[in-house]
């Protein structure tokens, strides 16, 4: 009998050369279908064919009493979904077990954002002409003239950014590429910062030892940027990127063009930014119904 684990480095083996998946992505897979094999170890099936609907039911349940979160529930499910998928398109079984899983429903909270004068009050505040200082500056910047995320800022080298022209490459879920406009105050922070720079490193950001900045490291500039301005939201950088695709909305763009600068496949993830601020709402109003006044 083929142990499961052979079948779990099939297909991430596939997601990862014909899928071109990130490493991050792999590993939640990974981390998804090793709590499904040990849930294997106890259960009765003994071969990837009796695995049936039934069975991944009680593994569901058995999460459940984890106290998983509907979103983490969720992510699993689309794990299983794709893995007897890809089953089934190999020939390894015949019907997808998978198929009728039904997703928990999901609560979806409106994304935080910032107002333009919370953004303009946290950019204003950054000062330093000290690398390190350049370099946060240059950041958040970037973060709110983007809309970029943070991974996508991780992997940026000095080659992604055309000052000249105002844009940048970033590659984003996939490694899909796009670029990406840049503003004024951002094309000059960066220009401060890389004329700053004395060291090899073909990354875009680095941290003080001269090596590339990580996920992580990023986040940490962030809050302590934050905690600077002594602003009470709790901040992280995924909110530079709502609050860009929030203002753009509020000042007229369509979203077709806030998803192609996001960089999102379909135009359903950005509609949920289309929530916008009571006073933007009051200024289209005003201006176009003709008894607003």
């Amino acid at each position: 009998m083929i142990p499961f684990s052979y079948y779990i480095d099939k297909f991430l083996n596939y997601l990862s050369i014909e899928k071109n998946y990130s490493p991050h992505t792999l590993i939640n897979y990974r981390i998804d279908l090793k709590e499904f094999e040990e849930f294997l170890n106890i259960s009765e099936a003994k071969d990837i064919n009796e695995i049936d609907y039934f069975l991944l039911r009680k593994f569901l349940s058995f999460l459940s009493e984890k106290n998983f979160n509907k979103r983490t529930l969720s992510r699993k499910i689309s794990t299983l979904k794709s893995f007897f998928k890809f089953m089934v398109r190999e020939d390894i079984v015949k019907n997808n077990p998978a198929l009728s899983l039904i997703y928990p429903r999901l609560d979806k909270p409106l994304p935080k954002f910032l107002t333009e004068e919370e953004a303009k009050k946290i950019l204003g505040a950054l000062k330093g002409e000290d690398l390190l200082g350049l370099r946060n500056k240059a950041i958040l910047e970037f973060l709110y003239s983007t809309g970029a995320r943070v991974s996508e800022l991780v992997f940026l080298k000095i080659e992604d950014t055309d000052l000249i022209s105002g844009v940048a490459k970033v590659r984003g879920k996939g490694r899909r590429e796009r670029l990406l406009p840049l503003g004024e105050p951002a094309i000059v922070s960066l220009k401060n910062y890389l004329d700053k720079r004395v060291d090899k490193n073909p990354s875009l950001f680095i941290n003080r030892r001269e090596g590339s900045l990580t996920d992580r490291g990023i986040r940490n500039i962030v809050d302590r940027c934050i905690k600077k301005v002594a602003i009470s939201l709790k901040i992280s950088p995924h909110i530079f990127r709502h609050s860009f695709a929030t203002h753009l909305l509020n000042r007229g763009a369509d979203l077709r063009s806030v998803q192609e600068l996001l960089g999102h496949s379909s135009i359903a993830t950005t509609q949920v930014y289309t929530h916008l601020t009571i006073d933007a709402l009051k200024r289209v109003y005003e201006k176009a119904h003709p008894r607003a006044k």
